[in-house]
């Protein structure tokens, strides 16, 4: 009898232990899209997303995925979960594939993942306006090039949400192959975001230096009811009261004069213009002087200046005046009432609170909304999982056979474009590779735009590897500097002699300028002369 009392409490843990392993051995959620979407996943009957979803093969696969299929467009689908996922215990993971098989100059690939919405809402509904808990996937366009990762998350003071922004995000990769992005939420309050299985990012999700803005917001606040006094003095140098402009100080003086010792080179053609009209020009047929004017012939250089030192008048040049010395300034001194920059003091953050962990939403449903300039873009495989090895497996069971054909055909086609003489493809290819990396790293966030840009249109000149290799270097060389030794020194002035007193010039603004784009107009055309034609001025 005693035996059965141990050994049945040892079978309901084994069978417990079996039961745990098979539920955390099964994703939450897969969608493969082997099926037809309709009836699963909801379209937005918003006027504003227009975009046609389809459900189509990868391209050289016979694998299906969920299809934007025309460009220029909004779209926007959901597909409410049977019921919510917690993201509060223990580890989750978000993963997706994504192709851009005609590339992605500018539009969003990411997915949003909603939680609870409110009373009323229906899926056809859904918008850019859906509340969701979580926003990641690439995202590209102009400045943009980012594998987003945003978080919604509640403030307890204020009850308001606020979107947390992962800083110093991975690149979107540059090719047309299938891509899985994983996001991995641990419960130490760890995020890793992969790519093809690779950790490309690492980050903590109360770290201030990872999210903007900071989930915990910061104790104290400059008071903003803090004004600064009127007799603060922020200027650090002041002109000297007490200096003199020097009586042989001639501010009318100019800055050049002519160069009186100038002489006329020999052989300079006076008589001679600079231009004379085409011999060869000849009046066009179709020309009506009632129309167009009166017909002239088009200008070229005189072929006679080609051989002189020059024709027309001569005049003396100019040079610099030595008794040049511009407007006298006082030079400039210490402020002996200099009290430094004014800050507002600090007082208690009424918004502040301690965070342990994120309070995660409950994921509700998956929305894909974006806006994109390209179509060709195939959603696959999406997993909700709490096991980082169900989600390697099916990377290795659904996305990497794919992955791998896909690349191999690729330098198929590389090698088929590329020419006889070109030995370099492999270790083209390799630097391609690197450079991209390059701008992956964090302090180069400032240039990774303009690099990317430089790659990506080098990859279409494969001759120009090498010189943007050297660019690449020279840039990182820049900044290794710029960081080691500070910003360049301003450069001294022309002429110290005539600059020295110029020490309280007034100060310049430089105002930024927005672009904008233009539009040309029929009118234009219209208007613009016709090419070949001169006429005189009536």
């Amino acid at each position: 009898m005693g035996g059965r009392k141990i050994v049945t409490p040892f079978l309901l843990l084994l069978v417990a232990s079996s039961l745990l392993q098979i539920w955390a051995s099964d994703p939450w959620f897969y969608e493969s899209f082997d099926e037809p979407f309709e009836g699963r996943w909801i379209v937005s009957e918003k006027d504003d997303y227009q975009g046609l979803w389809k459900h189509s093969k990868s391209d050289g696969h016979e694998d299906y995925g969920l299809l934007v299929s025309e460009n220029a467009r909004k779209y926007a689908i959901v597909k409410e979960l049977d019921g919510p996922i917690t993201l509060k215990d223990g580890t989750v993971v978000l993963q997706f594939e994504v192709r851009l098989q005609n590339g992605l100059e500018c539009g969003g690939a990411y997915l949003k993942y909603l939680r609870a919405q409110e009373t009323g809402w229906i899926p056809k509904g859904f918008d850019n306006e859906s509340p969701y808990s979580i926003m990641f996937g690439p995202d590209k366009c102009g400045a943009t090039n980012k594998v987003h990762f945003i978080l919604q998350h509640k403030n307890p003071k204020t009850g308001k949400f606020v979107e947390h922004h992962l800083k110093f995000p991975p690149s979107v990769p540059y090719d047309r192959l299938s891509h899985v992005y994983t996001a991995i939420l641990k419960p130490d309050n760890e995020l890793k975001i992969l790519i093809d299985g690779e950790e490309k990012k690492k980050a903590n999700f109360l770290s201030a230096d990872d999210f903007e803005p900071a989930l915990v917001p910061p104790k104290t606040i400059p008071d903003p009811d803090d004004k600064k006094p009127e007799d603060w003095d922020e200027r650090a140098k002041i002109p000297d009261p007490d200096a003199v402009k020097p009586d042989d100080w001639d501010e009318d003086a100019p800055m050049e004069i002519e160069d009186e010792e100038a002489v006329k080179p020999e052989g300079w053609l006076d008589d001679e213009p600079e231009e004379i009209d085409d011999p060869e020009a000849t009046k066009p047929e179709d020309w009506d002087d009632e129309e167009d004017g009166e017909w002239e012939a088009q200008k070229i250089d005189n072929p006679k200046c080609e051989a002189a030192p020059g024709c027309g008048e001569w005049k003396k040049p100019m040079k610099h005046n030595p008794a040049y010395k511009g407007k006298w300034h006082a030079p400039l001194i210490d402020n002996p009432n200099y009290k430094g920059i004014w800050k507002p003091q600090e007082i208690d953050n009424p918004d502040y609170f301690e965070l342990d962990k994120p309070d995660f939403e409950p994921i509700a449903a998956i929305g894909i909304e974006i806006w994109t300039m390209q179509d060709g873009i195939l959603f696959d495989n999406i997993l909700i999982s709490a096991n980082e090895k169900v989600a390697e497996s099916y990377r290795a069971d659904t996305w990497k056979p794919k992955y791998e054909i896909e690349k191999e055909k690729q330098k198929a086609e590389d090698a088929a474009a590329a020419s006889p003489s070109d030995g370099l493809s492999g270790f083209q290819k390799k630097v391609f590779d690197g450079l991209y990396k390059i701008a992956d790293i964090p302090f180069l966030e400032a240039y990774k735009i303009k690099i990317i840009d430089v790659i990506e249109k080098a990859e279409k000149q494969p001759n120009l590897t090498i010189g943007v290799l050297v660019a690449i270097v020279v840039v990182f060389a820049t900044v290794i500097f710029r960081t080691l030794f500070g910003r360049k020194k301003p450069q001294a002035a022309a002429a110290p002699t005539t600059e020295a007193n110029y020490a309280g010039a007034a100060e310049t603004d430089a105002a930024g300028s927005k672009e904008e784009r233009e539009e040309n107009g029929k009118d234009d055309d219209a208007s613009a002369p016709r090419p070949g034609r001169s006429r005189r001025k009536t």
